[in-house]
């Protein structure tokens, strides 16, 4: 009988395994929904060719057999890939809220820790075609590993080869748990990996917001210095953030819902025309949507501003990713007070730039390290503390630009959703596919039990938005240069040109706008 591999579970990973409450599962979950329906067989002999290469998702956790030991990962001796990929069928009509509903008791429900922490599921009847949903605990993995192991297992096109060769899949060089499969030509594996978006490695090194390309800030945790104290006494030293009808005391039931697509050649077009990033656009048009949802809630919402949790990611781009937690995490104000849709993506602009040029994410990611050392009650305490200082979790991933298949059928669209650790009660997640771009929300269905408003609010301020610019360009004699104006068109006392940038929409920059 051969030995059973076992390996000592990380800090950090052990940080996100302890974090899990009945109220907040760290669980990521997605979907992908497609026009036709799926073979089960083939699916699920795709996820045995493509995802059980990766040794961790044949492996359990081991709890410490003495106190304050590690966790471990374990080989599952009794694995079997039909208890991890199940089959049902949607309730009539197979609508939208009966995904909605289907996935609240999906996301809603607590993985078996005896077993490999993920699941598949396989739900017939969607608008006559199929949706393929999964969810894995946040230990495995960050979004950023996941996502590239979850799209290892789509393809270009309908008929591409299931299997690898077995020469390159049996060689000595093959790493166990490595997702250096997926970055390099060595196996067939990562072939097909490369080929699904005309470059997956490309889609893990171009994200929108949790990839930060500033070399400087790609650093081990322990270099980050002296002034790394400093910077956690800033954190904890917040003020808690206002209470709103998105804070409260949470339940055990999550709420979700997700936008109609955008078109992401819209997007960038206005992003563009704004002098912002398709980043700053999407963040402002969340706390438009935020804005409207709470005054149809009859909130006040003047001057108020809500903070986010952001993640970024902090693995090194030359080196080749592995299953595990490396991000930090960094606070992010959201101007839900500010009318303005202009006004408003300025603010958010100029709050990103701010966060790429901080270390925040880097002290973050240490702290998780002490809190995978900690006993849990006394982390629990401290993820409440750092959880009283924002509202929710967001983040934005540019996904795959060309259209996939799985298992030899199209996918229509993908949505995924964010754990949000402590007493945060809602996560929205925005992710890009094949020239769209959704929004995902998930929250506790006691404090929103209505996020499809969210969502709708969503598209409406992206209208606005629209609608902003294209008012902007109509009442500028020159929109075009209007639109990619650097530097602002006020002379100064001096009589010399102003060299300060323009606010978005604006002629003038800050300290020159007209009273």
């Amino acid at each position: 009988m051969s030995k059973q591999h076992k390996e000592t579970m990380s800090n950090v990973d052990t940080a996100w395994l302890q974090m899990d409450r009945p109220t907040n599962l760290m669980m990521i979950a997605s979907f992908m929904t497609f026009d036709e329906p799926i073979d089960y067989e083939r699916l699920l002999a795709t996820i045995e060719r493509r995802l059980l290469i990766f040794d961790r998702f044949r492996q359990r956790v081991v709890p410490p057999r003495i106190p304050f030991g590690n966790y471990a990962w374990e080989d599952d001796p009794h694995f079997d890939i039909r208890a991890h990929v199940h089959r049902a069928a949607l309730p009539a009509p197979g609508d939208k809220a009966a995904l909605q509903a289907m996935m609240s008791d999906i996301i809603s429900t607590p993985l078996d820790r005896s077993r490999p922490l993920w699941h598949y599921y396989l739900l017939d009847g969607y608008k006559g075609g199929s949706v393929v949903a999964c969810r894995l605990h946040h230990s495995i993995a960050d979004g950023i590993a996941l996502m590239r192991v979850l799209l290892s297992m789509t393809d270009l096109t309908p008929d591409a080869p299931l299997q690898a060769d077995p020469a390159e899949e049996n060689s000595p060089d093959k790493e166990r748990g490595l997702l250096s499969t997926l970055v390099s030509p060595a196996t067939s594996l990562a072939r097909t990996t490369w080929r699904t978006t005309g470059n997956v490695a490309d889609f893990a090194l171009h994200q929108s917001m949790e990839t930060l390309r500033d070399p400087w800030r790609l650093v081990d945790v322990a270099k980050v210095g002296a002034g790394s104290a400093a910077r956690l006494a800033k954190m904890v030293l917040r003020t808690p953030d206002p209470q709103t009808p998105f804070k409260g005391e949470l339940g055990i039931r999550k709420a979700t819902a997700w936008s109609d697509p955008l078109p992401l050649p819209e997007v960038k077009a206005v992003s563009k025309a704004l002098n912002g990033t398709v980043n700053d656009a999407m963040m402002s048009t969340v706390a438009g949507a935020l804005r409207r949802y709470l005054q149809d809630h009859n909130f006040p919402v003047d001057n108020l501003n809500i903070r986010a949790l952001v993640p970024v990611n902090l693995r090194p781009l030359d080196e080749p990713l592995e299953l595990g937690n490396r991000f930090g995490l960094v606070f992010l104000d959201l101007p839900v007070g500010v009318a303005g849709v202009l006004e408003r993506l300025g603010i958010t602009k100029h709050k990103m730039d701010a966060i790429k040029r901080s270390p925040e994410a880097a002290v973050f990611l240490g702290i998780l390290n002490i809190f995978g050392r900690t006993p849990r009650p006394l982390e629990d305490i401290a993820v409440g503390i750092f959880g009283s200082k924002a509202t929710l979790v967001m983040t934005n991933v540019a996904g795959p630009r060309d259209p996939l298949y799985l298992a030899g059928s199209l996918i229509d669209r993908m949505t995924f959703w964010v754990p949000h650790p402590g007493e945060i009660g809602m996560g929205i997640s925005i992710l890009s596919y094949n020239d769209t771009v959704t929004l995902g929300i998930i929250a506790d269905a006691g404090l929103v039990p209505d996020p499809e408003r969210i969502a709708d609010e969503f598209n409406l301020e992206f209208d606005r938005l629209c609608a902003a610019v294209d008012d902007m360009a109509v009442k500028s004699a020159k929109p075009s240069k209007l639109a990619q104006a650097v530097k602002c068109a006020a002379i100064t006392v001096a009589g010399r040109l102003c060299k300060n940038k323009p606010l978005p929409g604006s002629a003038y920059c800050r300290v020159h706008q007209p009273r």
